[in-house]
């Protein structure tokens, strides 16, 4: 075994930005050389700062710097990072054990979660989970759930839709490179239609669902289609908020046909856009939910959530996996909505809203390179263009990011076209943090903006 080089985690927890070193540091430099010799080159890092330790909204990596983390682990840690309630139910939950698989010996969390998901999604009517390690696990598993209980094949999914990594909820994803390309072939019955982009394609809610509704009649036929499966807010594909009325329609189409309307909830879940859930902010109730990302604080865990009648279509053995609702991820999780609750974090991600979007919305006027600014809660993107147009500028898009995380602050950018800045800060990030993290963001913009 070599030695590690990295630094001990630091104590007690930094409270602000800190540069000790350029970006990233020696010690990080010297732990990527030895990545190189180790780590499969499919594998990518957004920054190659190795972290030692986080707390709250700040990350500490090996040569002692301190970063504001506007990445949430890719909306993961809406808790925040090591949050309290979440570490005392692992270490206890590590202390009497560790693993017994749901499917051979029970236990009481993975039932505490299913009933908490009950209670948090969205809709009265009566509900059952069932639990997984991935959202990309979910969604296939909600695919597989609609099928049987509709005897139907086909799957409906969006442009600039992202699924997954899985053979199935690749062949979802629309985007190609880097999630696709050699990787065919993919799952059949998968039928991509328009959805609403309302910065690009100009319409209405109402009029892209009829767009979409009648593609999808007229190629495979309402009473051919399993489930309908899409983001409310889509995520990798450029944190698109769909005009409103379209979720609406699309929802009504689905029950007038028998068709499972599926929410793909993994990254827009657990108050992230200032509700629990982002169906709700237009009242739609999915038919089956499928979550991930921030229902565990950092742990691997996700959920099919939906009405009981459908889950339980499945006969038993026909769900399930070795991993699935680990009862130190089913104690995380646990923590997390407890954290969630006491916290009132759907509320903090309102806060956050309503400080980002002015500033982007104002940053947008001034420069002429950011063709729109959207998205709700603590879901915030930019979308950068040529100035005076609306075509896409994904080389200014890059040095926007690379100057943020070399000033030490940690963005992620996304997009079918690669020119969306999008911003997943934890939703308990101090105000201090946030102004901090924004005025790097907004010097960045006006820089490379000029060069």
């Amino acid at each position: 075994m070599t030695a590690s080089t990295t630094a001990a985690p630091q104590a007690p927890a930094p409270r602000q930005r800190r540069l000790q070193t350029e970006i990233p540091g020696p010690l990080s430099r010297e732990l990527q050389q030895r990545r190189t010799g180790a780590v499969a080159a499919g594998v990518s890092s957004v920054l190659p700062v190795y972290v030692t330790s986080a707390s709250g909204g700040l990350l500490t990596d090996a040569d002692g710097n301190v970063l504001i983390d506007f990445g949430s682990g890719i909306a993961v840690t809406n808790v925040g990072h090591s949050a309290p309630a979440v570490v005392d139910r692992v270490r206890k939950q590590a202390c009497w054990f560790t693993h017994t698989c749901f499917m051979v010996t029970p236990y009481e969390g993975y039932v505490e979660v299913c009933e908490a998901l009950a209670e948090l999604t969205p809709g009265d009517h009566a509900k059952k989970s069932v639990l997984f390690n991935s959202g990309a696990e979910a969604v296939e598993n909600a695919v597989k759930i609609a099928r049987v209980a509709t005897g139907r094949q086909a799957v409906v999914v969006f442009d600039h839709a992202y699924h997954g990594r899985t053979n199935l909820t690749m062949g979802m994803t629309a985007k190609s490179v880097p999630y696709k390309h050699g990787f065919g072939p993919f799952a059949p019955e998968i039928y991509r239609v328009p959805g609403s982009y309302p910065f690009r394609d100009g319409l209405s809610g109402p009029e892209a669902a009829a767009l979409a509704i009648d593609r999808v009649e007229k190629q495979i036929g309402g009473d051919q289609v399993a489930a309908v499966v899409l983001e409310p807010i889509q995520g990798e594909g450029g944190f698109i908020e769909p005009a409103r009325g379209f979720l609406p329609a699309i929802a009504a189409w689905c029950r007038e046909n028998g068709v499972v309307y599926v929410a793909d909830e993994v990254q827009t879940g657990f108050c992230r856009t200032g509700s629990w859930f982002a169906s709700t902010d237009e009242d739609v109730v999915p038919d089956l939910i499928a979550t991930a990302k921030g229902i565990a604080g950092g742990l691997p865990l996700s959920a099919v959530t939906g009405r009981a009648e459908l889950l339980d279509a499945v006969p038993p053995g026909g769900l399930g996996g070795t991993y699935g609702g680990n009862p130190i991820a089913c104690a995380a999780a646990l923590g997390s909505i407890e954290t969630m609750k006491t916290e009132d974090l759907a509320a903090s991600a309102k806060r956050i809203e309503g400080v980002v979007l002015p500033r982007l919305r104002a940053l947008a006027d001034e420069t002429g390179v950011i063709g729109d600014v959207r998205g709700r809660g603590a879901m915030l993107a930019a979308e950068f263009v040529h100035a005076g147009t609306s075509e896409p500028d994904a080389d200014l898009t890059k040095r926007v990011a690379a100057a943020c995380h070399r000033a030490g602050v940690v963005v992620l950018t996304c997009g079918t076209y690669g020119n969306v800045v999008r911003l997943l800060p934890p939703l308990s990030l101090a105000d201090d943090l946030l102004d901090e993290g924004l005025s790097v963001l907004e010097h960045a913009v006006r820089t490379e903006a000029r060069a």
